[in-house]
């Protein structure tokens, strides 16, 4: 039972719709039908402005980062696995939490910043790592959902690595969810990939360093 219950309370956190609630509070709007329709940071920012998209993502990120870093460890009974493996599976809860929240008709959104919280708790060296490879992504491309799935495709490779070399300790389980991450990652970002294809991704403006650097 004690297992069952940091799972459900975990699911319950990473299910809170934060950009849904922003949209609410802020405008009086629902997100989902703005932007890119995507109850996520990036339109947050996009449709509700930066303090609204810096919010989000912020709490977002803290959503997984209290799974795996608090629930986990809260005292509800025994726990038949060790607490490295169950943090790794109550930040998986959130993560399927925030994608499918249960207080808004289970359309939430593509999971990316409660992802990192995730890894932020256990896996912070990887993660450091992979945020550089966003963060690099976006700032040269301009597509935060391009950065999104290279930073993710980079997880598992960086834990095997770290982990090999003995900077940090990993649990099987980890590297185990690291290698479904970009699968999952890639799925909730299918549309993205068809707009990237197609050249009909909306990019964030003045953001790719190469177009501000360009002659006019």
């Amino acid at each position: 039972m004690g297992l069952l219950a940091v799972f459900l309370i975990s699911y319950l956190v990473g299910a809170i719709p934060t950009a849904v609630l922003a949209g609410k509070i802020l405008r009086g709007i629902d997100i989902r039908q703005h932007g890119s329709k995507n109850a996520g940071a990036t339109n947050a920012w996009r449709v509700l402005g930066w303090r609204a998209g810096l919010s989000v993502l912020a709490v977002d990120l803290c959503k997984g980062l209290a799974a795996a870093g608090l629930v986990s460890r809260l005292p509800l009974g025994p726990l038949p696995l060790g607490l490295g493996n169950v943090s790794v599976l109550c930040g998986l809860c959130a993560v399927i939490g925030h994608v499918f929240p249960v207080y808004v008709g289970f359309r939430g959104g593509k999971g990316v910043a409660t992802a990192a919280g995730v890894l932020l708790a256990t896996a912070p060296w990887p993660m450091a790592c992979a945020a550089g490879v966003f963060l690099v992504t976006v700032l040269l491309s301009g597509f935060v959902s391009l950065g999104s799935m290279l930073g993710a495709v980079c997880v598992p490779v960086l834990v095997a690595v770290f982990g090999r070399h003995g900077v940090g300790s990993y649990p099987p389980l980890l590297l185990g969810l690291a290698a479904a991450l970009p699968l999952f990652i890639l799925f909730t970002h299918r549309k993205n990939i068809v707009r990237l294809a197609h050249g009909t991704e909306l990019p964030f403006a003045g953001l790719p360093i190469w177009k501000r650097r360009s002659p006019p």
